[in-house]
């Protein structure tokens, strides 16, 4: 209320529902802004929020009370349900929106929402300000700006409260649990599926559900960065790598883990793997306020880029490889720095209500500061491919390491350190 002013009204719009198939909808899962800001998990909601509004400052439209179709898909607060038990200072059936509209905005000059995201509410918000243009000679004044709600609100969702930083740990906590019973049932001749089923049973037990599709991917498969096919046995000699994670109250944990289907890294896999570790490494230590959003991955980077010179998979010194050559001329090929031949994406993202959460990476133009309450996740990784022009050894390994990091007064707190990721850690705990 306070970021919107006087002259402000924010609109925020619930998640629809969306169909699977004929007679059956995907889970509903409501919109992160919607839920930041009301805590209300239904669809077909508006909520509006009028600053100094003597009547009220929070305004809810929502489904009404309808035993009949609560029969069929579920109970609905409605709107004395919403005043209630969810903080409205006033409610009105999502029917009465464009009646109401126009004169909860009259008198204000900007009207904050996201703007471009949704082509109904585009055209309803315009339908409104057209309204109350028709009665500009009766005195009462239109609306005059339209701002995107993004600038002020993400930058909200990028700092975690305490109650936040709480939900993520638990998630957290909960996913760390499912990746290790993972590698303790994990054996040859299983199926990538069978492994994605203890997953999601670790997480139905703490009552969440997987926060993104989860990656299971064997072998080859853990060279392909978004695989989630999860439907091919698992060979012995193999690593299998995992990327998966529960939500809690809608906040995401984010976890990656490689070990050997069989138990036991081979001397490339435990090779390749201490420099994917060792890169880890540092990038969390260079996770604290003051450093910036880009110090990890530099971090990370040099360490990846110095491993692979030293198991002879990249031949030059560290600093030429990890430079991007120079744009190409018009007619030419792109090219990119060395090093990306192994290791193709960025070595973390924000985390929070979304997996890959809100928030500027760089600010004017340069690369955010990292302050206290910032939750990123950290993971390099290496995938050697037959594509690759390297001894055949490498081939088909794929590691990442991810871990979720909350940025601290004094440092950083890694959320999932309740999962092995040493070595000997997971070989002991494999064989045990």
């Amino acid at each position: 209320m306070d970021k919107l002013g006087k002259q402000g009204v924010a609109i925020v719009k619930s998640a629809a529902v969306l169909i699977r198939n004929r007679d059956a909808d995907f889970p509903f899962r409501q919109d992160s802004d919607f839920w930041y800001l009301t805590g209300f998990n239904e669809p077909e909601a508006v909520a509006v929020f009028i600053p100094e509004r003597e009547e009220g400052e929070f305004i809810l439209f929502c489904q009404p009370r309808d035993p009949a179709m609560e029969r069929w898909t579920g109970r609905r607060a409605g709107v004395e349900g919403v005043v209630a038990d969810y903080g409205a200072d006033q409610a009105f059936v999502i029917g009465e929106l464009d009646k109401r509209l126009p004169n909860l905005i009259s008198g204000r000059s900007e009207i904050h929402y996201r703007l471009g995201t949704d082509e109904g509410l585009d055209q309803q918000v315009m339908s409104w300000i057209n309204v109350l243009r028709r009665q500009v000679r009766n005195g009462i004044p239109a609306p005059t700006t339209l701002k995107m709600l993004d600038v002020i609100l993400h930058d909200m969702r990028l700092f975690k409260a305490p109650e936040e930083v709480a939900m993520m740990r638990y998630a957290a906590q909960t996913s760390a649990r499912a990746h290790t019973k993972a590698m303790q049932i994990c054996r040859p001749q299983m199926n990538e599926f069978q492994i994605e089923a203890e997953l999601v049973r670790e997480f139905r037990v703490d009552g969440m559900v997987p926060a993104y599709n989860s990656i299971v991917g064997a072998g080859e498969n853990g060279c392909i960065l978004h695989y989630v096919e999860n439907n091919c046995p698992l060979k012995a000699g193999d690593l299998l790598l995992i990327d998966a994670a529960g939500e809690h109250q809608g906040y995401a944990s984010d976890i990656t883990r490689t070990f050997p289907v069989s138990g036991k890294f081979s001397p490339e896999q435990r090779a390749l793997y201490q420099v994917v570790l060792d890169a880890q490494k540092a990038a969390i230590a260079a996770v604290k306020p003051g450093n910036t959003w880009d110090d990890p991955h530099q971090a990370a980077v040099r360490a990846l880029t110095s491993g692979l010179v030293a198991l002879g998979l990249l031949q030059g010194s560290v600093e030429e490889l990890m430079k991007d050559p120079p744009p190409p001329a018009d007619g030419e090929k792109a090219s990119e720095a060395p090093y990306r031949q192994f290791y193709m994406h960025k070595t973390g993202h924000w985390l929070g209500l979304d997996v890959h959460d809100v928030g500027e990476y760089k600010m004017n133009g340069e690369w955010r500061i990292l302050e206290t309450g910032m939750v990123l996740t950290v993971e390099p990784g290496l995938y050697i491919s037959p594509a690759d022009n390297v001894d055949p050894k490498w081939w088909n390994i794929g590691i990442r390491i991810e871990d979720d990091v909350l940025v601290t007064h004094d440092g950083c707190e890694i959320l999932t350190s309740g999962v092995v990721k040493e070595i000997h850690d997971i070989e002991a705990l494999m064989a045990g």
